[in-house]
């Protein structure tokens, strides 16, 4: 059975489409992990994507990929991964795929939080050609936030911790999923600014 460690990682650079075909969906990823087994599959149970989120990325008119960088063992992951798979699956032209940090390290250092961690999960949205069109993660921004807030930080790490998981639990996917639709959102915009643009100069 494949695992996240058989996704490529360093020697050859693989390209962002040859990572995304190498990884794991969410069933492949649960099948393979030796970690959290039961919490990744409680929670992704009972994550469901309101349809607003499909309706505004069927309103792009495009297909879009979102490659995960994750881990098993990750607290934050688990929490936050169930949801990106809730909203890939609930439309059409979203699909989600999940590659290991440690055999991608090369691509993880491209997307380190505050430019020095490795924190994770960090998603990474590719357009239908597979090119890089932003990234998200390791939290969602609130959240993030406070947990780098002096209130958050004044508590003992297992206090934190466990405020943490009630935010996510209280949340209920809804800050992640409207970020990553966000995300998607203004990749769209984006094209058709630089079409409108090229229609313009075109003679």
């Amino acid at each position: 059975m494949p695992s996240l460690h058989d996704a490529p990682g360093l020697p050859g650079m693989p390209s962002l489409k040859d990572r995304f075909d190498a990884g794991l969906d969410f069933d492949a990823m649960l099948g393979s992990a030796t970690k959290n087994v039961e919490l990744y599959r409680s929670f992704r149970s009972r994550a469901v994507a309101p349809a607003e989120f499909a309706s505004r990325i069927a309103t792009t008119g495009r297909r879009w990929h979102l490659l995960v960088i994750s881990e098993d063992w990750c607290g934050d992951s688990v929490n936050i991964v169930p949801w990106v798979d809730a909203l890939s699956t609930s439309s059409s032209l979203t699909e989600m795929r999940i590659i290991g940090r440690e055999d991608n390290l090369d691509l993880m250092d491209r997307h380190l939080t505050d430019g020095r961690s490795r924190a994770i999960p960090i998603v990474l949205l590719l357009d239908d050609a597979f090119v890089e069109r932003g990234w998200w993660g390791p939290r969602p921004a609130e959240l993030q936030a406070w947990f780098w807030s002096p209130d958050a930080q004044v508590l003992g790490k297992d206090a934190r911790y466990k405020e943490l998981r009630l935010r996510y639990s209280r949340d209920r996917g809804r800050s992640i999923m409207e970020e990553l639709t966000l995300l998607i959102e203004r990749a769209a915009v984006q094209d058709a600014s630089r079409d409108s643009a090229t229609d313009i100069a075109a003679p």
